[in-house]
């Protein structure tokens, strides 16, 4: 069993933003984990974050890390361009591995990932941690349970202030479309995944794609970039019990961005909001309901059973990381599967492909 006397040893691949805002800092939260290792292309990153961190190794390439004797789970945290060929040294090696969120470029290759993993044996897991975060918990079981009886619709827009025209260039990766790391790519694939695990997935869906940036500029140097990639989406669809989805994603929004959820049952209406969709202190999900016509809806709050985690100060997106590796390291100890995994990341791919379709056939009329 993992205790805190004996935690997962865990190796890092890739010291950029998100790993030095989340992964090492839920790490150092987590008594269940323990780096042991971390590696990235730029050597003084990496010693930067063992520094600070207290990681007792450098590992001086990708395949020195996967075959250290002394790492349990391979966190692959460096672009998506990269994961493909980073989990598969990973698995070659025997490892379990974490991948973040996308899992590939494409459809095939997470297909053929999925297989290689699962053929070797080792645990997978993705980084869609929305669907594990307590807000989402409780709004599962408040359906489950009958809160707003039957469900009828399910909408919900998320939209964020950066992604427009002027980016920094640590986001110039997500201009090319190839790359799959545009807003939609990344912000889709978590929200509609931590809506989908609470709701129910779609049966049939249509989508519409649009790139309304096709030049950006980078801050730091004024380098103007093409960008083929889109930044809205427009999701329609029907949830297996005939509840009508309508979904909206939209990156650069200038000014009153976030989340917004309501779903209508034929006796009640739950709505979901957050501020922000990459949540920092205090940004927290608020869960409103009423049964009946014309109601006002009152806050439902958040039970503190939904609490699982040690008390910290960061902030709401990274607790939510924070949940997904609670739910691995449960899983280990226990022999279970709840954290989200490669086949949940491919049931993703697969959905947006089949928004990316009839976007395409729309452009054909």
């Amino acid at each position: 069993m993992t205790t805190p006397h004996n935690p997962i040893r865990v190796g890092i691949i890739g010291v950029g933003n998100w790993a030095r805002h989340g992964h090492l800092r839920v790490l150092a939260l987590l008594p269940q984990y323990r780096v042991q290792t971390v590696y990235s292309e730029h050597r003084e990153r990496a010693e930067a974050a063992a520094s600070q961190y207290a990681i007792p190794q450098v590992a001086d390439s990708v395949e020195a890390l996967v075959n250290n004797p002394d790492v349990d789970l391979v966190v692959v945290l460096n672009t998506a361009p990269q994961h493909e060929k980073t989990v598969r040294a990973a698995i070659a090696a025997g490892k379990d591995v974490y991948c973040e969120w996308p899992l590939t470029t494409t459809t095939a290759s997470s297909e053929a990932l999925v297989k290689l993993a699962n053929d070797a044996g080792v645990r997978h897991i993705v980084g869609l941690q929305r669907r594990h975060a307590p807000h989402n918990r409780y709004l599962q079981d408040l359906l489950q349970q009958g809160y707003v009886g039957k469900l009828r619709s399910v909408r919900m827009h998320v939209s964020m202030n950066y992604f427009q025209a002027l980016r920094p260039n640590a986001l110039r990766w997500t201009a090319p479309e190839e790359n799959f790391s545009s807003v939609i790519a990344i912000y889709a694939g978590h929200f509609l995944d931590m809506l989908f695990t609470a709701t129910g997935w779609p049966v049939s869906v249509s989508g519409l794609m649009v790139n309304q940036f096709p030049k950006i500029t980078l801050k730091e140097t004024g380098e103007v970039l093409d960008s083929s990639a889109p930044d809205q989406l427009v999701l329609s669809g029907l949830l297996e019990d005939g509840a009508v989805v309508s979904i909206h994603i939209e990156g650069g929004k200038r000014n009153g961005s976030g989340v917004q959820i309501d779903i209508t049952g034929d006796q009640g209406d739950l709505k979901i909001t957050n501020r922000s969709a990459f949540g920092d202190v205090g940004d927290d999900y608020v869960i409103e309901g009423a049964h009946g016509d014309n109601l006002t809806l009152q806050s439902l709050p958040l039970p503190e059973t939904y609490q699982r985690l040690p008390a910290s100060s960061l902030p709401s997106a990274v607790l939510e990381l924070a949940e997904l590796y609670h739910v691995y390291a449960q899983d280990v100890a226990d022999g279970t599967r709840g954290a989200a995994t490669f086949e949940d990341a491919l049931r993703m791919h697969r959905l947006l492909d089949a928004a990316k379709r009839t976007t395409d056939m729309a452009h054909t009329l």
